[in-house]
């Protein structure tokens, strides 16, 4: 699934165009054990329950693909009769409407989510048309296929924080009661994968709030695929490798990282897509495409060398998507400090050239010097031959100095031709 998929469904889920069927829920506390279910037609709720409900579904859509949102495959054993995949088709065929289905359900949530407190199991039905689309996305009336799917959310429920409050029984102001909250979903699921349009049974996408410490066992454990690691983790796995290269030095190292994230930054400028090409594939960053970046970058041969090495370890069964290894803070710091290192070198030139000059001025760099305190109101430049020919004269009373010019000879006095 792409972003676009992504926002297809997530459009949907408003009051005049949403069309889930049935919801259901289990009410979990601290000790796995179930304080209240839910079954409900989504329709005929209420609107403050149907928006509030609405709410949380489009959480579980929401975020970055491959970071918040990661789609998963189910391994062949998985789509077996006993498989985890076989028993998603079942209860998405039932739309809900199976107790022992739910039941079921709910205990492999229950046995594999690792949460210490209080949570709600929410899970959605819903069959969405699809609508056939013309190649300029213009809607056409016929129908492309029926995607029928199921949307989980786990919420964490706690308590709301204490504070005063009008107590109208009392008619005085106390400490208010305080209520047990449904929040934002923690984990959730899309089950099939909507990809291209269509259902693809054979993946499920998965929601992590938490993309620094997602519930791998919520992967691995509820829905049976292999766990994927976030954007988040895999950029963090980088800057890791980076630090240790350098033994421990901080400056060394985030200077060295900062001037990597500048040259992915630049990598990823070239690889943008074309106007209207979303469907691009994304570039895949393999250790060999990691140790040319290296060798352009001004990272010594020794740390570069294990970095490579780290990489080709670390991400040597799925290579990571170039996005996903950007942090655009330190690609910054980089792309400014190699402009300060410009700068500098341009300055060193500069000053150079300006040295050069003067020493075919002839002048020394004593009088060259800022605070030198002499002073001179004529300064000669002449060709060393020439400069045995200067003399000087009294003309009208005053100290004179004379250049003998021949004709075919020219001058310049402060940069302008002077005709003698």
């Amino acid at each position: 699934m792409n972003r676009k998929d992504v926002l297809e469904l997530k459009r949907r889920l408003k009051k005049d165009s949403c069309t889930f069927t049935r919801i259901c829920g289990c009410y979990v506390d601290g000790e796995r054990n179930r304080v209240v279910k839910l079954s409900e037609t989504f329709l005929n709720l209420e609107d403050e329950e149907f928006f509030k409900y609405l709410e949380i579904a489009k959480k579980a859509l929401s975020g970055t693909v491959g970071n918040n949102l990661l789609e998963l495959e189910f391994p062949l054993e998985e789509e077996a009769l006993d498989g985890r995949q076989h028993f998603l088709t079942a209860l998405r065929s039932s739309a809900l409407q199976n107790e022992d289905l739910l039941e079921r359900f709910y205990d492999l949530v229950i046995d594999n989510y690792d949460y210490p407190g209080n949570y709600l199991i929410l899970i959605f039905h819903d069959a969405y048309d699809v609508i056939t689309k013309a190649s300029d996305n213009s809607k056409l009336d016929e129908s492309e296929e029926v995607f029928e799917y199921l949307l989980c959310a786990v919420c964490p429920v706690s308590l709301s924080k204490p504070g005063l409050g009008y107590r109208e029984d009392e008619n005085r102001i106390g400490p208010r009661i305080r209520d047990w909250i449904v929040c934002p979903p923690e984990n959730g699921f899309l089950f099939p994968a909507f990809t291209d349009r269509s259902a693809d049974i054979h993946s499920v996408m998965t929601y992590h709030k938490n993309t620094k410490e997602p519930h791998v066992e919520f992967m691995e454990g509820v829905l049976g695929c292999h766990a994927k690691r976030t954007a988040t983790e895999q950029k963090l796995a980088f800057a890791s490798m980076i630090k240790s290269a350098y033994g421990g030095d901080e400056e060394a190292s985030h200077e060295a990282f900062c001037e990597i994230q500048q040259e992915l930054s630049n990598l990823a400028s070239e690889d943008q897509p074309e106007e209207n090409d979303e469907e691009k594939e994304a570039l895949l960053l393999t250790p060999d495409t990691i140790g040319e970046l290296l060798e352009d970058s001004d990272v010594p041969e020794t740390a570069a060398a294990v970095i490579k090495n780290a990489y080709q370890e670390e991400f040597q069964d799925e290579a990571p998507v170039l996005h996903h290894l950007i942090d655009e803070k330190a690609a910054q710091d980089g792309s400014r400090k190699r402009q300060e290192k410009e700068l500098v070198k341009k300055v060193g030139v500069l000053e150079q050239e300006l040295k050069d000059a003067r020493m075919l001025a002839g002048l020394s760099e004593e009088e060259n010097a800022p605070d030198s305190p002499k002073t001179y109101d004529v300064i000669l430049r002449v060709k060393p031959e020439k400069a045995a020919q200067i003399q000087s004269q009294m003309i009208h009373g005053k100290k004179c100095l004379v250049i003998p010019m021949e004709e075919n000879e020219h001058a310049a006095i402060n940069g302008v031709h002077t005709t003698v």
